[in-house]
This record gives C-alpha cells, structure tokens and sequence, in this order.
C-alpha cells in the first residue's frame, strides 16, 4: 500500500452552527410568511369587516366606553389590587413566622386560592358570603365585593412573591437594624419591607395587568348598567346589536392599558436584572 493510500482524505464539513441557526430562522420566516399569505387569500374579509369593523357601531360606544366601561374597569382593577396588596403583605409575613399555626394557615390560605379559579372566587364572593351571613352587606357594594374577590385572588399570588422578596433581601440587614436598637417588628417595616418591594416591584406590576383583565369576571356578581366594565359592556351592545364590534373595540381598550403596563414590567425587570450585575 503507497503512502498516497493510506493519507487520510479531508472530511467534508457541514454547516456551522452558525449558519444552521440562521437556516432555521430562515424556514421560520418563511413559514409564517406563508401562513399569512394563506389567511390572507382564504379569508373572507368582507364577512370580517361586516361582523367587526362597523364603523357607526363603532362611535355609538363613544364616550360611555371610555367614561363608564373603562372608568370601571380600572377601579375594580385598582381596588382589589390594593386589597390583595395589603392582605399579601400579612399572608407573606405569616407564612415567614416562628409562630407554627400562622405559618399553617397562610400555607393553606395560599394553596387554596391559588389553586381555585378566579371564576368560583367570584361566585363564592356573590352567592356564599350573603348565604353565610344574612343580612350582612359588604361595604362598598359591587365595587366592594369586586375589590375583595380580586383582592383574594391577588393575595395568594401577591404573597408568595413578597415572602420571596423578604427573604433575598441580606440577613445582615436585620442583623445591622437590631444591633441599632430596632424591634423585629420596626426592622421588617422601616428597613426590610422597603427593601423587598423594590425587589418585586416587577412582578407585582406583571399582577396588576392579570387583574385588569380578570376584572371581567364581576358580570357574575351581577352589575347595573352604570357599574358595567369593558367587557359587560361589550357584550352587551353585540347583542343588542347582533355584531362583533363592539366586542371588538372593549378588547382594544384593553389593550390601551395593558401594552403600556406590560412596557413599565419589562423595564422594570431590565433595571433589576442591571442592578444585580
């Protein structure tokens, strides 16, 4: 055998994985490239526009969607979330105690309505608290029975996040507070809590936005037509009407409020992520 026959010949190379990437970015864009073209030939858009886009429908909604629907909206949404705010506080700071039955009922308080949906909350709040006590009306009417409802919802999420906040905040910052004279108690609110929002001030924005849009769910306390939200009011007009537009437009104020506060959140979560490097 030659020496020419047993050099070993070069291998041929294949893609980099580089160049790999870049093809199945490339069969992606052209895959979606091609689903929108098909929407775009098979669609009937003049059943769309006639179900959707009606445009005198569209100004009937105006000003009452904006002055009542979202007025409403946006108070139902803030108030359950400064209810679910304060009681996540208190569930966080019993789940973090030295006190065994505290800890057990915030864990269970967490676990249960985190695990039920918002829906059977709501219902719980409509039906079972005026069953279990007669007579009893809660302040505020419906804006109070939706402020406890979300809050409820909120809280369990809420507290789990602030438990988390408090405990990445340095042990050595209780430990610098009390050695200054500081009571447990003055410590965690005057040097702890503070330090722990500003940890979690993200996804509790992220939590503000999921409330905005479960605040839906109070048509089922039953509303009177001043007390409508978006989507009450929505459906409302499409059946009066017998058209989608005006479902159409609530969702759009959704998103008035929701894409800016989704911006805040990423901001947010970009200036602690640069915080901590």
């Amino acid at each position: 055998m030659t020496e020419a026959d047993t050099r070993v010949q070069p291998r041929r190379k294949g893609l980099s994985r580089r160049q790999k990437r870049a093809v199945s970015r490339g069969v992606q864009y052209a895959v979606f490239v091609a689903a929108l073209v098909a929407f775009a030939v098979t669609a009937d858009w003049e059943q769309l526009q006639n179900q959707f886009a009606q445009v005198d429908l569209a100004e009937r909604m105006f000003p009452d969607i904006i002055t009542l629907a979202l007025k409403n909206t946006v108070l139902y949404t803030v108030s359950g979330f400064v209810f679910g705010l304060v009681l996540g506080v208190v569930v966080a700071l019993m789940r973090l105690s030295s006190v065994g039955p505290y800890r057990w009922l915030a864990g269970i308080y967490i676990e249960i309505f985190r695990g039920l949906p918002a829906l059977l909350i709501f219902i719980f709040v409509g039906v079972a608290v005026p069953l279990a006590f007669p007579g009893t009306e809660i302040p505020g009417g419906t804006y109070g029975k939706v402020a406890l409802a979300l809050g409820l919802v909120a809280a369990a999420y809420m507290a789990e996040t602030i438990r988390a906040g408090i405990q990445a905040v340095p042990k050595g910052q209780m430990e610098a507070a009390r050695s200054l004279g500081f009571s447990h108690a003055r410590a965690m609110v005057s040097i702890i809590i503070p330090q722990a929002f500003r940890i979690v001030i993200p996804p509790l924005t992220n939590e503000l936005v999921l409330l905005f849009k479960d605040s839906s769910l109070v048509l089922f306390l039953g509303v009177t037509l001043e007390e409508r939200e978006l989507s009450k009011f929505g459906r409302d007009l499409a059946s009066e009407t017998a058209n989608s537009t005006p479902i159409l437009v609530a969702g759009l104020c959704y998103l008035l409020v929701t894409i800016p506060l989704g911006f805040v959140v990423r901001r947010l979560e970009a200036k602690a992520g640069e915080a901590t490097k």
